[in-house]
């Protein structure tokens, strides 16, 4: 998952006195930063480090993210005139993502790079409520009591997120990940209607780039049958659903990616061994199985358990991607 370095010792010496969104927007330490969990733990795959709200920031929205908050967005969009505002996309405001991907390709050489972009509805979410929310209420509020402007506002937001895709595949990029971090506040019939259409639009927007298509939530285990529906290649799972139940809920054909607890890696190792083994006998019964955790690493993880857990991985008699 994402951000998966922000563990180690050598990514917090890195970003000492940097704002994350700074840290975000510098070529040199996009490829720092996300060459560091490769050196360390010897992945299969490594995933560009960005943040959910970039191109947003990128484009002029006035945002930043607030330690211990997260993104917050100083003029939240309350009405047509704040979408039609909304700045279109210029790949130009973010070349430093190109160079960095470039520059990744480049030093991981047979290693694979994907790409990052958050979804409509989180992006949206965000630029609702003016930061992060539990309950969602003026997101919801604005999708039901005025869908013209919600119609308006995620078909902009899809642009962005897939043209932004766009970017970091044109530069190199062999896969890329959707992720839409607050869809599993929705119902699936509020999902259904208002939210995947546009999460579609982004996958059918980069169809022609021939490249792997990933999509993740979280605590999405009732829209996975749908979410599988936006035309992908995997299906992103987190720690709520066994694969073994996942394979029977996405399309058919399609690869699996997860999901090992986050915080099972704080458990002693046997505990963390068996409940590996489970993961990846369930992940067998789908076409194919991206091992990975069922969200981000969280912070205080300890970076000798993930060494030892793609060791472990590794190890296994069928080879699957750590």
């Amino acid at each position: 998952m994402r951000q998966a370095g922000r563990s180690l010792p050598e990514y917090r010496a890195l970003r000492q006195g940097v704002a994350m969104l700074d840290a975000c927007m510098r070529a040199d330490l996009i490829i720092e930063i996300t060459l560091q969990p490769v050196r360390r733990y010897g992945v299969d795959a490594a995933i560009l480090f960005s943040d959910i709200v970039l191109p947003l920031k990128a484009l002029g929205f006035d945002l930043d993210i607030v330690p211990g908050v997260g993104p917050v967005i100083a003029e939240p969009i309350t009405d047509s005139a704040a979408v039609a505002a909304i700045p279109t996309f210029d790949a130009a405001r973010v070349d430093f993502v190109a160079e960095a991907v470039a520059g990744l390709v480049s030093e991981l050489g047979s290693t694979p790079l994907i790409g990052f972009a958050g979804a409509p509805y989180t992006l949206a979410s965000y630029l609702i409520e003016g930061g992060p929310s539990k309950e969602h209420a003026k997101t919801k509020a604005l999708m039901h009591g005025a869908p013209d402007v919600w119609r308006a506002l995620m078909e902009r937001l899809a642009v962005i997120s897939a043209e932004f895709l766009r970017v970091q595949v044109e530069a190199g990029a062999a896969a890329v990940q959707l992720f839409d971090s607050w869809a599993g506040g929705l119902s699936p019939h509020d999902y259904r209607t208002h939210v995947l259409p546009h999460s579609a639009a982004v996958f059918a927007d980069i169809a022609d780039l021939g490249v792997p298509r990933i999509h993740f939530g979280v605590a999405t285990g009732e829209l996975l049958a749908d979410m599988s529906t936006a035309g992908v290649e995997v299906m992103g799972v987190d720690w709520r659903v066994p694969l073994d139940r996942a394979v029977d809920r996405v399309q058919p054909g399609q690869a699996l990616q997860g999901n090992l607890d986050s915080t099972l890696v704080f458990a002693p190792w046997d505990v963390i061994e068996s409940e590996t083994l489970r993961v990846l006998e369930a992940g067998r019964l789908a076409p194919g199985h991206i091992f990975n955790l069922g969200h981000g690493v969280l912070p205080d993880t300890d970076p000798d358990v993930l060494a030892r857990l793609v060791d472990f991985i590794h190890s296994q008699e069928s080879p699957v991607e750590g």
